[in-house]
């Protein structure tokens, strides 16, 4: 059955099918981006809440491979709140929209060399994602924080932060960095919840994508809900015990 998966013509067809569920959406974005605000929202949310899931059937089809997230969950949280979680691959940012929708809306804070991924850097922007300029330093990524906590607050959204600051190619937890986090926390004040994925750095380059994925699966979970930090103290504990929530969830999922 692996070798069946493995194949190279099914390896051709789900190369295609990707890039067919992908390739007209994305033009759309593309096209209206400069043109017209309200449109490139319009194939932004079409990008994130209806090509994703054709996305992953396609994966399902072709490949076995499986998106696994409990939605029950997302039903039991807050109204609103703050997302704490690793980050394994560019495809974290929609498979989190798809997890969370349409109970809840998440925005994410990215950098904002993603501009350079012509869907992606388009799409973060007209959904109103946190872009931090590369460049300016650390005073200009907290200031660009602070308005983006400012905003998602004003539109009942929910911020997403990934505090290892870039993407795990391997799978392996990185360190959690704080300063974004607290600043972000600080402004927002609402409840932390940490959350767990893995998968994503299976696909991470599209020869991830064609091999070696049978039976695999994009796992997400929500581990814990912290009521929101009133001190500096608090936002601490939270950013010092989420690692280790998140690491135990991952050897969980490996061992089984």
């Amino acid at each position: 059955m692996k070798k069946m998966y493995n194949s190279p013509m099914l390896t051709l067809i789900t190369l295609l099918c990707l890039g067919g569920a992908l390739l007209f959406p994305t033009m759309m974005l593309c096209f209206t981006y400069p043109l017209s605000k309200k449109w490139a929202l319009f194939w932004s949310n079409y990008i994130t809440n209806h090509t994703s899931r054709v996305f992953f059937a396609i994966l399902k089809t072709y490949r076995n491979f499986d998106f696994i997230g409990d939605k029950n969950d997302v039903k039991k949280l807050p109204p609103q709140f703050t997302v704490i979680s690793n980050h394994q691959s560019l495809i974290d940012i929609v498979v989190y929209l798809k997890y969370f929708y349409p109970d809840r809306i998440v925005r994410f804070v990215a950098k904002d060399t993603l501009n350079k991924v012509p869907m992606v850097g388009k799409m973060l922007r007209s959904q109103g994602h946190c872009m931090i300029p590369r460049k300016g330093g650390a005073g200009i990524a907290m200031k660009s924080i602070e308005k983006f906590g400012y905003r998602v607050l004003e539109r009942n959204q929910n911020p997403l932060i990934f505090p290892e600051g870039t993407r795990s190619r391997d799978g392996k937890l990185g360190s959690f960095y704080s300063a974004g986090f607290r600043r972000l926390e600080e402004t927002v004040k609402l409840p932390v919840v940490v959350c767990a994925l893995d998968g994503g750095w299976q696909l991470s380059r599209l020869t991830d994508v064609l091999k070696n994925l049978y039976k695999g699966a994009y796992k997400v979970k929500i581990l814990k809900v912290y009521d929101a930090p009133a001190t500096k103290e608090d936002e601490k504990k939270i950013i010092e015990e989420a690692p280790g929530l998140i690491q135990a969830q991952l050897d969980l999922w490996r061992s089984e």
